[in-house]
Order: C-alpha cells, then sequence, then structure tokens
C-alpha cells in the first residue's frame, strides 16, 4: 500500500448501518481495518448544519450570514428584512440553477459533438441510429422526407442549439408536451425560452435585493427546471442515442464481482458518454490487449460507475461495479488499475484512496481537475490520445504498482437493462403496431395501478440502497410499474428486481402483465440524464388517450429516496412542474409550516401542476405515492370494479398502425 497519510478512526462504527450493499460493507470492513478515509466515515463524524439543512440561513451578501430558527422561522428576519420565505425560497432556487447548469452543460457538450460529427471534425464517432435522427427531427417540426440524412443532421443541429441560445420563444421540445400541460405552462409564464437565459435570470433574481416574494421565484426556478427536463437534459439523451444506439434490453452484470484479479480492471466514473465510447474502442484494441498479456495479464476489464456507467450497461451491456456510494469502496480491492473520470459526482476523496491502493487516477474534463490527480485531458476530436493512455497505465500499474493483498467480493448480480421510450413503445404493440395503448387499457383496467420514476442517487446520511429497495419493493407488490434511472437503478440491480422473474414480488395484476410482455416489474432506463425518457414516456401517455388531458392527470408519480446533488432538486423540480408528484427523502430544503413550505407541496398541485412531498421511510414513502395514484385513478373514474382482461395479441392486430 502506497505511503500515505490515513485519518485514524474516532470511533468504533456498526459498519452495517451504513449500507445493504454486501460488496460495499466487505470494503468498508476492510478499509477499517487499514485505516482509510471515505465517506461513509466522515459523514458518521460529521454532523449537517440543522439551519443549514433545513434552508434557514443565507448567505447570499457581505451583510450576513444570517441564521434564522428553524424551530420559529418568522421570529426574526435577515439584515435586510428577508423573510424565511424568501430566503429558502433564494436558496432552492440556486440549488435549481446550478442543478440546470450541469445538465444543460452536458447537453450543449453533446450537441458540440454532434455538430462536428455531421460537419466532419470529427471521425471516430458516427450517427448510428437514423430511425432516431429521423423521428427527433420530425418530432421538432423539421420536414425529413426526400433529405439525406447529414441534411437532416445539420437542420436538427441548428434547431436544438435554440435550446440554449433562445432569448425569446419556446425551446424546440416543447413541442413535444402535450397542448394541456402546455397551456398551463403558458398561463403560469413557465415556458422556458432557451437555457442559457432562464438560468441567467434566476441567479439574478435570487440575488440580494432583487425578486423578494416566494411564489415569483418559484415560477422561475419551474421555468428554468423546465429547461433541463424538457431542454439540456433532453437533448443530451436523444443526441446520445442517435450517436451511439438507442438502447434495447439486454442482460447485464451490476456489482464488484465483474473485477478480475488476473485482468487489467479500468473503470470509468462519471456522466458524459463520449469518454466511455472511446475507452470501449481503446480497450479492444489488438496492440493493447496485447501489451496487457504482455504484461502478464489475461486481457482487460472495462467498468462503469455511476452514470456514464449507466448508460455504457444499457447500451452495450458493459458490466457496472457500483453506484455513487460505492465509487471510493470499489478501490479499496486494490484491484483497479486505473480510474477515470469526468465531470459530476466525483468525490475529491477519491484521490486519497486512490493513493493507499496505488490506483491510477486520472481526470478528463477540464471542467473537472483535483488537486493532485493527473489530468489528461479527452478531446472528441482525437479522443484515443487520451483513453489509449489511461489503458497503457493501467497496464503498468498492473504490471509493477499493485498491492501485495487483492479482495475482489465475490458478489455479481444481473438483470435487463436498456428500456429506452422507443423499446418500450414496441414492446406493447410490436414492429407495426407499436404503442402505449396497452400500457393505457392496463391501467384503467386497474391491472397496473400506476406508473411511478424511482430515481436518484445514493447519500451517506441513510443506509446505502434500502430505501430505493424497500420503496420499490412495496410499489411494485400494489401493482405500480417503476422505472428507474441512475444510481438508483443499481440499487435495484444489485437486489436482483431488474430481472423478469422478480414478477413473483409483484402484484397479482402487475405480475400478469409482466409475464405477458416478458418483461421486469422494474424497468432501467439509464442514466440521470436520461430522466428525460420518463417525460416522454408520459407525454405519450397522455397523447394514447384514456388517462386525462394534461401529465398532471396521470395517475404517476416520482421519488429520489436518497437523492443528494443540486441535479436532483433541478429534476424534481422539471417534474413537478410537468405536473407529477415528486417525493424526495433525507432532508428537504424548507421548514414545514412555512409559507414557502406549503407552496411547493400543496399550492403548485392547485396551480395545475404537480407538488412536492418528503419521506424518510420507504413504506411511508411508497403509500404517499400510492394514494396520489389512487386520488389520480378516482379523478379520472377509473377505481372501481371493471374487467380485468389483458391486452392479448388480438386485442394487438386490432390496434390503429401509429
Amino acid at each position: 500500500m502506497a505511503e500515505v497519510e490515513k485519518k485514524e478512526k474516532k470511533k468504533e462504527y456498526n459498519l452495517k448501518e451504513f449500507t445493504t450493499c454486501e460488496s460495499t460493507l466487505m470494503m468498508l470492513q476492510k478499509a477499517a481495518a487499514e485505516g482509510v478515509d471515505n465517506a461513509f466515515f466522515r459523514a458518521a463524524e460529521m454532523k449537517p448544519c440543522p439551519i443549514g439543512m433545513e434552508s434557514a440561513c443565507c448567505k447570499h451578501c457581505a451583510m450576513g450570514p444570517c441564521r434564522l430558527n428553524p424551530k420559529d422561522p418568522y421570529s426574526r428576519v435577515g439584515v435586510c428584512g428577508a423573510t424565511i420565505d424568501t430566503i429558502a425560497a433564494r436558496n432552492f432556487a440556486r440549488m435549481v440553477a446550478s442543478g440546470a447548469a450541469a445538465h444543460t452543460d452536458h447537453g450543449m457538450t453533446m450537441l458540440d459533438v454532434f455538430r462536428d460529427v455531421v460537419n466532419g471534425k470529427i471521425k471516430d464517432y458516427k450517427i448510428k441510429d437514423e430511425v432516431k435522427l429521423r423521428e427527433v427531427a420530425k418530432s421538432v417540426g423539421i420536414e425529413v422526407e426526400g433529405k439525406e440524412t447529414l441534411e437532416i443532421a445539420k437542420e436538427l443541429y441548428h434547431e436544438l442549439e435554440k435550446t440554449y441560445t433562445q432569448v425569446e420563444g419556446e425551446i424546440p421540445f416543447a413541442k413535444r408536451v402535450p397542448p394541456k400541460t402546455l397551456e398551463t405552462w403558458r398561463k403560469l409564464g413557465i415556458v422556458p425560452r432557451g437555457a442559457m437565459r432562464e438560468i441567467m435570470e434566476l441567479m439574478h433574481r435570487s440575488h440580494m435585493g432583487v425578486d423578494q416574494d416566494y411564489r415569483n421565484i418559484v415560477l422561475q426556478c419551474s421555468r428554468t427546471a423546465l429547461a433541463d427536463g424538457w431542454g439540456g437534459s433532453m437533448v443530451a439523451t436523444e443526441i446520445s442515442d442517435i450517436l451511439f444506439g438507442t438502447p434495447k434490453p439486454l442482460v447485464a452484470a451490476v456489482n464488484m464481482g465483474n473485477l478480475k484479479e488476473d485482468h487489467v480492471n479500468i473503470i470509468v466514473h462519471g456522466h458524459e458518454p463520449n469518454l466511455f465510447e472511446s475507452m470501449i474502442d481503446s480497450v479492444n484494441d489488438p496492440k493493447l490487449i496485447e501489451k496487457a498479456k504482455e504484461a502478464g495479464a489475461k486481457g482487460i476489464q472495462l467498468l462503469g460507475m455511476c452514470c456514464s456507467g449507466a448508460e455504457a450497461l444499457s447500451r452495450h451491456g458493459i458490466p457496472h461495479a457500483g453506484n455513487f456510494m460505492s465509487t471510493e469502496a470499489v478501490l479499496v480491492t486494490g484491484a483497479v488499475d486505473a480510474m477515470a473520470v469526468d465531470v459530476q459526482c466525483i468525490k475529491q476523496g477519491l484521490s486519497t484512496v486512490a493513493k493507499c491502493y496505488g490506483t491510477r487516477l486520472f481526470t478528463t474534463n477540464p471542467r473537472c481537475k483535483i488537486e493532485g490527480v493527473e489530468h489528461i485531458e479527452f478531446h472528441e476530436r482525437e479522443p484515443r490520445k487520451c483513453t489509449d493512455k489511461i489503458v497503457e497505465m493501467a497496464i503498468e500499474r498492473f504490471k509493477n504498482g499493485r498491492p501485495d493483498r487483492i479482495v475482489i467480493p465475490p458478489r455479481r448480480d444481473f438483470g435487463v437493462h436498456g428500456f429506452s421510450h422507443e423499446y418500450i413503445n414496441y414492446m406493447l404493440g410490436g414492429t407495426f403496431r407499436a404503442s402505449y395503448k396497452p400500457l393505457n387499457e392496463n391501467i384503467i383496467n386497474g391491472k397496473i395501478r400506476g406508473v411511478a420514476g424511482v430515481v436518484g442517487c445514493t447519500n451517506p446520511r441513510v443506509r446505502q440502497d434500502w430505501v430505493h429497495v424497500e420503496l420499490v419493493k412495496e410499489l411494485i407488490k400494489n401493482n405500480v410499474l417503476v422505472v428507474q434511472t441512475g444510481c438508483s437503478q443499481i440499487a435495484l440491480a444489485k437486489a436482483g428486481l431488474m430481472k423478469p422473474d422478480a414478477a413473483v414480488l409483484a402484484g397479482d395484476g402487475l405480475a400478469e402483465v409482466c409475464e405477458a410482455v416478458g418483461m421486469p416489474p422494474v424497468l432501467g432506463l439509464g442514466s440521470c440524464v436520461d430522466n428525460s425518457r420518463i417525460l416522454i414516456a408520459c407525454a405519450e401517455m397522455v397523447r394514447i388517450g384514456g388517462l386525462g388531458e394534461s401529465i398532471a392527470d396521470l395517475p404517476v408519480a416520482g421519488a429520489a429516496p436518497e437523492y443528494m446533488s443540486e441535479k436532483a432538486i433541478c429534476i424534481g423540480q422539471y417534474f413537478v412542474a410537468s405536473g407529477v408528484y415528486t417525493v424526495f427523502g433525507v432532508t428537504f430544503p424548507t421548514i414545514e409550516g412555512t409559507k414557502f413550505h406549503k407552496h411547493l407541496f400543496e399550492e403548485l398541485e392547485e396551480m395545475g401542476l404537480g407538488k412536492w412531498g418528503f419521506a424518510t421511510d420507504p413504506i411511508e414513502m411508497a403509500h404517499k405515492m400510492i394514494a396520489h395514484i389512487d386520488k389520480k385513478r378516482e379523478a379520472l373514474g377509473i377505481m372501481g370494479p371493471r374487467e380485468r382482461k389483458l391486452f392479448d395479441m388480438a386485442d394487438r392486430r386490432a390496434l390503429d398502425v401509429v
């Protein structure tokens, strides 16, 4: 083990309280024995600030920081006179702005790559899904008949660029929003113009002495968040599919047991698929494989972590080593020869753990450098210069730098991943009659109670994976079909819930549908950016008919049980603004009983949008979501007994061709 300063443990912990992931637990035990610090131990030793946790402090100017009493928030105001509602709304707004900036910058990167591909400046990537290209183009009003692929692609680039740079009008993907939902947005003045303008305006409004009406601030929060969900994130997902292929279901493995002691092990961790796609080419290069064998390895094993890992898992079946809270733990194995990171959810603590075990850690994106970590910049026009070098460094570490003791947890879990919107459409209706009508019909007849999106991060303030898993088990037991993205998807995959035979845990109605279609009761859609697939699915459910005229009418709900980032707050707000009841766990940046809290948790729904919810217990969270789904079913008039007939092949043949 490399000589580094190790943190002396302050106390003994029951490590089983930190995680339900057997592999992570095994590595935490090893880290504890070897004195290696990590986020779980730091979280246990550093209690969160109770005032900051409830967003009762303001540090937006030099007259503060001002701290209000969370137990009696209206007893005083900030130095400038700002009330708790203004302070909390401003803090919330800045979280939304930061989260939206992260996702829209990611989307802008993907659009830059797309532009260079269609203009011939990037040779390593190409358009892999021409059908998807044409469908996306048609969805934003581009005529495609009689046009060549590159002509359509160039027109699409220029249209989607408006998502970011437009200063008036409506973002291109507003055309995908159900008309009644869009009508509500127009009435409230929250249809996004362009992401750059919305983020800039929200940051301005939350500056000291500008917007001081929490309701008005929340309107701009919604407009900015929608610029992410129906803009930046949606562009990122659609362009990734066009360039790298639209996911289709495949069997893939997760967990640390996918590491191989006799192989060079390389992990890619982050959020942008470009690095991962080039790394796939590098690890499959015969020359580099031969170099690995010359170094004594049997081959090169590539694994993913976090969200770019979830994309590669869904698109290519690349094994996934673990979610956000396992990124340090996996290094404790000693088997990881190199980890390459790009942007978002990268712990600075990775540097210390990597040094402890001699793992080569590399940053690759100019937006994310870490003090003391080697930087090998990734350029899409010459991507292999970066990824080949990382592979070579990993081979060198395998040959000369591995620790004496390597411990790889034996656990490998398999599941079916890659349920894109397009495949779900096909799965339900077939090649010629692809349609969401079977889904809607089975919701109407009660076999499927509703649909829940369970997404988001893992957080060391709660037991890793536990809330995700128990929440989803309770939902499917009550006939709620679950869709998943991001770190939550990996938690469910480790628990075996992404397999068709997991339908035995579902209620009778959902189980019957799963068995008929041959699908799991939990559908993995990809990375956190791919939450936009859920929005598209909701819009399609409205378009098919029978479940209301607006997204707010649908018997659907969302949850982020272990969220930890500002991106998650932005995601939650764009689902709420789209009309979806959205429940968060861990903590929430408001004080119950304030006007701002009431606005988010009640009044937004009265305005025709969705609303927020909060719970820390997974069963309570599930039943809040189920109660909301039932409320929507009752409003639609589909709560009573009705013929419970499964959509069979004859029904499919009777569908109108879409």
